[in-house]
């Protein structure tokens, strides 16, 4: 399938991987091949992204870890209250035991890949598609088909992301309302370039 697939969009795959592994996830994503669209797309494709107000850089500062001070929300944190768990409270006893800097010493992460950064189940080499990823790559294939187009561009990828969405990617592209309005923008754009 992918012999059909313009530089562009395989670009796009391969930098979906990439942003995968420095977002140390463990599977790439629909938002990751989102994150390669919007780095790798045509010119034409990035910039009606961008009059909708989703770029690169918005898209990845909007995935990045959150502050690790602030490991949960503060919704989170009402609601544990509501059951009697002060978070504060755990955390100053965490470091009255443990040292001041003991919840930022070693991290889950850290403890899964060893001490280079790699090892067991680490994200060093391939990084698999996640179910959701493999449909949005599908569904692109599918709507170059349907339209008869001889090559899928990434502008293909991302009919497959509108097609199929995952939360995460729903969210980043607005809701769904932003989503519905889209997607005719897109088929306009894939028209002019035939």
């Amino acid at each position: 399938m992918f012999e059909r697939f313009s530089r562009a969009a395989r670009t796009a795959i391969v930098t979906a991987q990439e942003d995968a592994r420095e977002l140390r996830s463990s599977t790439i994503d629909v938002e990751h091949v989102l994150l390669g669209v919007l780095s790798q797309g045509e010119q034409e494709l990035q910039e009606l992204l961008a009059e909708a107000g989703i770029t690169h850089d918005g898209v990845r500062s909007n995935l990045a870890q959150p502050d690790k001070s602030q490991p949960l929300g503060e919704e989170d944190a009402e609601a544990l209250r509501s059951i009697g768990i002060d978070l504060d409270a755990v955390r100053e006893s965490l470091e009255a035991n443990f040292g001041e800097d003991a919840l930022d010493r070693v991290t889950p992460e850290q403890q899964r890949l060893g001490p280079f950064g790699w090892g067991r189940g680490g994200n060093f080499g391939h990084i698999p598609f996640a179910r959701d990823a493999k449909k949005v790559v599908e569904l692109s294939l599918r709507e170059a088909l349907a339209r008869k187009d001889k090559t899928i561009e990434s502008t293909h990828l991302l009919l497959g992301i509108l097609r199929a969405p995952n939360a995460t990617t729903t969210r980043l592209l607005g809701g769904s309302g932003a989503i519905a309005e889209l997607r005719p923008k897109v088929l306009a754009l894939l028209d002019r370039a035939a």
